[in-house]
Protein backbone atom coordinates (compact mmCIF):
# COMPACT_ATOMS: atom_id res chain seq x y z
CA UNK A 1 0.00 0.00 0.00
CA UNK A 2 1.41 3.39 -0.99
CA UNK A 3 1.98 5.98 1.70
CA UNK A 4 0.05 9.22 1.47
CA UNK A 5 2.38 12.09 0.60
CA UNK A 6 3.04 14.44 3.50
CA UNK A 7 2.19 18.04 2.69
CA UNK A 8 4.92 19.33 4.98
CA UNK A 9 7.81 17.47 3.33
CA UNK A 10 7.84 18.44 -0.33
CA UNK A 11 11.52 17.63 -0.87
CA UNK A 12 11.17 14.11 0.55
CA UNK A 13 8.01 13.51 -1.46
CA UNK A 14 9.79 14.62 -4.61
CA UNK A 15 12.68 12.28 -3.99
CA UNK A 16 10.27 9.37 -3.48
CA UNK A 17 8.51 10.20 -6.76
CA UNK A 18 11.83 10.42 -8.62
CA UNK A 19 12.80 6.98 -7.35
CA UNK A 20 9.47 5.52 -8.50
CA UNK A 21 9.84 7.20 -11.90
CA UNK A 22 13.34 5.77 -12.30
CA UNK A 23 12.25 2.28 -11.28
CA UNK A 24 9.31 2.32 -13.71
CA UNK A 25 11.54 3.52 -16.55
CA UNK A 26 14.11 0.81 -15.91
CA UNK A 27 11.41 -1.88 -15.83
CA UNK A 28 10.47 -0.76 -19.33
CA UNK A 29 14.09 -0.67 -20.50
CA UNK A 30 14.04 3.11 -20.72
CA UNK A 31 16.41 5.81 -19.58
CA UNK A 32 14.83 7.59 -16.56
CA UNK A 33 16.10 10.83 -18.04
CA UNK A 34 13.51 10.47 -20.80
CA UNK A 35 10.69 11.10 -18.33
CA UNK A 36 9.90 14.61 -17.12
CA UNK A 37 7.99 15.18 -13.89
CA UNK A 38 5.38 17.93 -14.09
CA UNK A 39 4.62 18.94 -10.49
CA UNK A 40 0.95 19.88 -10.61
CA UNK A 41 0.70 22.91 -8.37
CA UNK A 42 -3.01 23.72 -8.61
CA UNK A 43 -4.11 25.36 -5.31
CA UNK A 44 -0.55 25.00 -3.93
CA UNK A 45 0.87 28.15 -2.37
CA UNK A 46 3.96 29.78 -3.82
CA UNK A 47 6.17 29.00 -0.83
CA UNK A 48 5.67 25.25 -1.28
CA UNK A 49 6.20 25.51 -5.02
CA UNK A 50 9.48 27.29 -4.32
CA UNK A 51 10.39 24.55 -1.86
CA UNK A 52 10.00 22.06 -4.70
CA UNK A 53 12.13 24.28 -6.93
CA UNK A 54 14.90 24.35 -4.34
CA UNK A 55 14.70 20.54 -4.26
CA UNK A 56 15.45 20.49 -8.00
CA UNK A 57 11.97 20.49 -9.53
CA UNK A 58 11.85 22.64 -12.65
CA UNK A 59 8.47 21.97 -14.32
CA UNK A 60 5.20 23.03 -12.71
CA UNK A 61 1.74 22.36 -14.09
CA UNK A 62 -1.26 24.60 -13.52
CA UNK A 63 -4.91 23.85 -14.26
CA UNK A 64 -6.36 27.35 -14.38
CA UNK A 65 -5.03 30.30 -16.35
CA UNK A 66 -6.03 32.98 -13.85
CA UNK A 67 -4.41 31.19 -10.91
CA UNK A 68 -1.28 30.55 -12.96
CA UNK A 69 -1.04 34.16 -14.11
CA UNK A 70 -1.08 35.37 -10.50
CA UNK A 71 1.56 32.82 -9.47
CA UNK A 72 3.89 33.57 -12.37
CA UNK A 73 3.69 37.29 -11.69
CA UNK A 74 4.37 36.77 -7.96
CA UNK A 75 7.19 34.31 -8.68
CA UNK A 76 8.93 36.68 -11.08
CA UNK A 77 8.73 39.45 -8.49
CA UNK A 78 10.08 37.28 -5.67
CA UNK A 79 12.72 35.25 -7.51
CA UNK A 80 13.50 37.02 -10.81
CA UNK A 81 16.69 35.02 -11.39
CA UNK A 82 14.99 31.64 -10.95
CA UNK A 83 12.86 30.58 -13.92
CA UNK A 84 10.92 27.34 -13.81
CA UNK A 85 8.97 26.02 -16.77
CA UNK A 86 5.22 26.57 -16.46
CA UNK A 87 2.88 24.12 -18.18
CA UNK A 88 -0.89 24.35 -18.62
CA UNK A 89 -2.32 20.91 -17.91
CA UNK A 90 -6.00 21.81 -17.47
CA UNK A 91 -8.74 22.70 -19.91
CA UNK A 92 -8.19 25.93 -21.81
CA UNK A 93 -11.10 28.11 -22.90
CA UNK A 94 -10.59 30.24 -25.99
CA UNK A 95 -11.21 33.44 -24.03
CA UNK A 96 -8.12 32.63 -21.88
CA UNK A 97 -5.87 31.86 -24.84
CA UNK A 98 -4.31 35.33 -25.05
CA UNK A 99 -3.00 35.09 -21.48
CA UNK A 100 -2.02 31.43 -21.91
CA UNK A 101 0.33 32.06 -24.82
CA UNK A 102 2.08 34.76 -22.82
CA UNK A 103 2.85 32.75 -19.68
CA UNK A 104 3.06 29.03 -20.49
CA UNK A 105 6.05 27.18 -21.90
CA UNK A 106 3.93 24.19 -22.95
CA UNK A 107 0.16 23.79 -23.29
CA UNK A 108 -0.88 20.16 -22.82
CA UNK A 109 -4.59 20.53 -23.55
CA UNK A 110 -5.27 21.65 -27.13
CA UNK A 111 -8.55 19.84 -27.66
CA UNK A 112 -9.96 21.39 -30.85
CA UNK A 113 -8.95 22.98 -34.13
CA UNK A 114 -10.77 26.13 -33.06
CA UNK A 115 -8.63 26.45 -29.92
CA UNK A 116 -5.47 25.86 -31.96
CA UNK A 117 -6.45 28.65 -34.36
CA UNK A 118 -7.09 31.09 -31.51
CA UNK A 119 -3.76 30.20 -29.86
CA UNK A 120 -2.02 30.65 -33.19
CA UNK A 121 -3.47 34.14 -33.66
CA UNK A 122 -2.52 35.35 -30.18
CA UNK A 123 0.93 33.77 -30.29
CA UNK A 124 1.80 35.39 -33.61
CA UNK A 125 0.62 38.75 -32.27
CA UNK A 126 3.36 38.66 -29.61
CA UNK A 127 5.99 36.99 -31.78
CA UNK A 128 5.87 33.59 -30.10
CA UNK A 129 5.67 30.01 -31.30
CA UNK A 130 3.97 28.13 -28.47
CA UNK A 131 4.68 24.41 -27.98
CA UNK A 132 1.45 22.42 -27.64
CA UNK A 133 0.21 18.90 -27.10
CA UNK A 134 -3.05 17.63 -28.56
CA UNK A 135 -5.44 16.23 -25.98
CA UNK A 136 -7.09 12.99 -27.09
CA UNK A 137 -10.30 11.70 -25.51
CA UNK A 138 -9.73 8.03 -24.72
CA UNK A 139 -11.56 7.57 -21.41
CA UNK A 140 -15.08 7.25 -22.78
CA UNK A 141 -16.30 9.53 -19.99
CA UNK A 142 -18.71 12.27 -21.16
CA UNK A 143 -17.18 14.75 -18.72
CA UNK A 144 -13.73 14.46 -20.30
CA UNK A 145 -12.63 16.66 -23.18
CA UNK A 146 -10.32 16.00 -26.10
CA UNK A 147 -10.17 15.11 -29.76
CA UNK A 148 -11.84 11.80 -30.66
CA UNK A 149 -9.17 9.41 -32.01
CA UNK A 150 -10.95 9.11 -35.37
CA UNK A 151 -10.76 12.88 -35.85
CA UNK A 152 -7.11 13.24 -34.89
CA UNK A 153 -5.55 12.97 -38.40
CA UNK A 154 -7.87 15.61 -39.88
CA UNK A 155 -7.28 17.91 -36.90
CA UNK A 156 -3.51 17.57 -37.28
CA UNK A 157 -3.74 18.34 -40.99
CA UNK A 158 -5.57 21.59 -40.18
CA UNK A 159 -3.29 22.57 -37.29
CA UNK A 160 0.05 21.75 -38.91
CA UNK A 161 0.22 24.92 -41.08
CA UNK A 162 -0.38 27.25 -38.11
CA UNK A 163 2.79 29.26 -37.57
CA UNK A 164 2.11 30.36 -34.00
CA UNK A 165 1.95 26.91 -32.44
CA UNK A 166 4.26 23.92 -32.54
CA UNK A 167 2.79 20.46 -32.04
CA UNK A 168 5.08 18.32 -29.89
CA UNK A 169 2.96 15.29 -29.03
CA UNK A 170 -0.23 14.01 -27.43
CA UNK A 171 -1.89 14.07 -24.03
CA UNK A 172 -4.67 12.06 -22.43
CA UNK A 173 -6.39 11.52 -19.09
CA UNK A 174 -7.21 7.96 -18.07
CA UNK A 175 -10.70 7.09 -16.79
CA UNK A 176 -11.19 8.22 -13.21
CA UNK A 177 -11.83 4.71 -11.92
CA UNK A 178 -8.95 3.15 -13.89
CA UNK A 179 -6.13 3.52 -11.39
CA UNK A 180 -2.85 1.67 -11.83
CA UNK A 181 -2.89 -1.34 -14.12
CA UNK A 182 -6.45 -0.63 -15.24
CA UNK A 183 -5.22 2.52 -16.98
CA UNK A 184 -2.72 0.65 -19.15
CA UNK A 185 -4.99 0.17 -22.22
CA UNK A 186 -5.64 3.91 -22.33
CA UNK A 187 -1.94 4.77 -22.23
CA UNK A 188 -1.04 2.07 -24.73
CA UNK A 189 -3.68 3.40 -27.12
CA UNK A 190 -2.25 6.92 -26.91
CA UNK A 191 1.20 5.60 -27.77
CA UNK A 192 -0.25 3.71 -30.74
CA UNK A 193 -2.08 6.83 -31.92
CA UNK A 194 1.13 8.83 -31.63
CA UNK A 195 2.90 6.28 -33.81
CA UNK A 196 0.09 6.40 -36.37
CA UNK A 197 0.02 10.19 -36.71
CA UNK A 198 3.83 10.33 -36.69
CA UNK A 199 3.86 8.07 -39.73
CA UNK A 200 1.31 10.27 -41.51
CA UNK A 201 2.86 13.59 -40.48
CA UNK A 202 6.62 13.00 -40.27
CA UNK A 203 7.42 16.69 -40.41
CA UNK A 204 5.96 17.25 -36.92
CA UNK A 205 7.76 16.50 -33.69
CA UNK A 206 5.82 13.83 -31.81
CA UNK A 207 8.30 13.59 -28.97
CA UNK A 208 5.94 13.93 -26.02
CA UNK A 209 3.33 11.67 -24.51
CA UNK A 210 1.81 13.44 -21.52
CA UNK A 211 -0.02 10.76 -19.56
CA UNK A 212 -0.15 9.43 -16.04
CA UNK A 213 -0.91 11.06 -12.70
CA UNK A 214 -0.38 10.17 -9.05
CA UNK A 215 -2.47 6.98 -9.21
CA UNK A 216 -1.10 5.58 -12.46
CA UNK A 217 2.12 7.30 -13.54
CA UNK A 218 4.28 4.19 -13.25
CA UNK A 219 2.09 2.30 -15.72
CA UNK A 220 2.13 5.35 -18.01
CA UNK A 221 5.93 5.37 -17.98
CA UNK A 222 6.00 1.68 -18.86
CA UNK A 223 3.80 2.55 -21.86
CA UNK A 224 6.01 5.39 -23.07
CA UNK A 225 5.09 8.56 -21.16
CA UNK A 226 7.63 11.36 -21.48
CA UNK A 227 5.74 13.72 -19.15
CA UNK A 228 3.88 12.59 -16.03
CA UNK A 229 1.59 15.04 -14.21
CA UNK A 230 1.95 14.49 -10.47
CA UNK A 231 0.33 16.60 -7.78
CA UNK A 232 -0.77 14.75 -4.64
CA UNK A 233 2.30 12.53 -4.41
CA UNK A 234 4.45 15.67 -4.24
CA UNK A 235 2.34 18.29 -2.48
CA UNK A 236 -0.09 16.12 -0.51
CA UNK A 237 -3.87 16.16 -0.70
CA UNK A 238 -5.36 19.33 -2.14
CA UNK A 239 -7.15 21.60 0.26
Amino acid sequence: MQEIARESDVAANLEAVRLRVAEAARRAGRDPGEVGIVAVSKTVDLARIHEAYLAGQRIFGENRVQEAEEKVRAWDAAWPSERPSWHLVGHLQTNKAKVAVAIFDLIHSVDSVRLAEVLDRHARAIGRVVPCLLEVHLSGEPSKLGLPPAELPEAVARMAPLAGIKIEGLMTIAPLEAAGEAARPCFRRLRELRDEVAARFPGISWHHLSMGMTNDFEVAIEEGATLVRIGRAIFGERR
